[in-house]
């Protein structure tokens, strides 16, 4: 792992150690293929610290202002956090859980992590991909902000196109603004879904058909939603992480209803979709007959999920060496 460490001073009673990160060939913490930095931290194993060196704005999405404490302040933890995804809605349900969020995005390819075949475990699957993405986040975080500039953000502009204009150059724009409270201590937050249907994992759709085809599986067996988070607290490098499945319940009628004509001609992003499924949808929603779960879990972020791994953070960091 390329930290180089500066200073290193040992006395009779602890350690003092000053880090100063390589931007170039950082590894970031919160992943089994660096597992010197996940956990708690040790006198070996030294907190991670960002620099102060910066140059641009910092842009905030939080939920509504009348609410006087966010889940995050209630549990003495940074706000706002940054949150690792281009998801529409799971912007939508960090907003509706009243979490305060700034949207920093790293692309990774994800074709070429995590093992899709027949029969594979689609938990394993989701976990590898929200664990690489909170380490492409991290370590392109702690470049960003160390004097170097992030050369994939320029590619990444040109090729990935956002919800919303205004986000588009913001979410990509990985540098700190030099005053945030966020340089000195951050929970970053990623995740991933996948759609399964009996031992098969569903991308999305390569076209219209096979949005049809899966449509008309529904009708016989349901279909479930695994999602991942990932937390990782910075500077401590402690993270904490977790699965939700969710099984969509649909009516036998389905298959008959040309329900994905209708969601296109209203607009609906259906080849955008794992597995062509978009439950918050009316359309989709007049044909569930029950989710064996919850429907914040099937649109990709259970909010069960987040608030106990908050709490589960909240606690490994009140036992670590790196907080008291």
């Amino acid at each position: 792992m390329a930290i180089k460490t500066l200073l290193m001073k040992r006395s009779h009673h602890s350690f003092l150690t000053t880090i100063f990160f390589v931007a170039s060939s950082l590894t970031p913490c919160c992943s089994s293929f660096v597992p010197v930095l996940r956990g708690t931290c040790s006198t070996s194993t030294p907190c991670i610290s960002f620099s102060s060196a910066s140059s641009s704005g910092l842009k905030m999405t939080t939920a509504s202002s009348s609410m006087s404490m966010d889940p995050l302040s209630n549990l003495n933890l940074p706000s706002p956090l940054i949150l690792g995804s281009g998801s529409f809605t799971r912007k939508l349900i960090l907003q509706e859980m009243n979490i305060p969020f700034v949207l920093k995005v790293k692309p990774i390819d994800e074709q070429s992590i995590g093992d899709r075949s027949e029969g594979s475990d689609p938990s394993k699957l989701v976990m590898t991909l929200a664990m690489a993405k909170n380490e492409a986040l991290i370590t392109a975080l702690l470049e960003s902000n160390h004097g170097k500039e992030d050369k994939s953000r320029e590619e990444t502009k040109v090729n990935n196109v956002s919800d919303e204009k205004n986000d588009t150059d913001e979410k990509y724009n990985l540098v700190l603004d030099h005053d945030s409270n966020l340089k000195k201590e951050c929970i970053v937050l990623t995740a991933d879904q996948v759609v399964t249907h009996s031992t098969s994992i569903l991308e999305k759709p390569r076209d219209i058909q096979q949005a049809k085809d899966f449509v008309k599986r529904y009708a016989f067996s349901p279909p479930s939603t695994v999602g991942a988070v990932v937390m990782t607290h910075l500077p401590s490098g402690i993270s904490v992480s977790g699965v939700d499945i969710s099984t969509i319940h649909f009516k036998s009628d389905v298959q008959h209803a040309n329900l994905v004509d209708k969601l296109l001609e209203d607009g609906a992003p259906v080849l955008s979709c794992a597995g062509g499924l978009m439950v918050e949808h009316p359309f989709v929603m007049e044909f569930i007959e029950k989710i064996d779960g919850t429907q914040d879990g099937v649109m990709g972020l259970s909010k069960d999920l987040v608030t106990r791994l908050l709490m589960e953070l909240r606690e490994k960091l009140d036992d670590s060496p790196c907080e008291n």
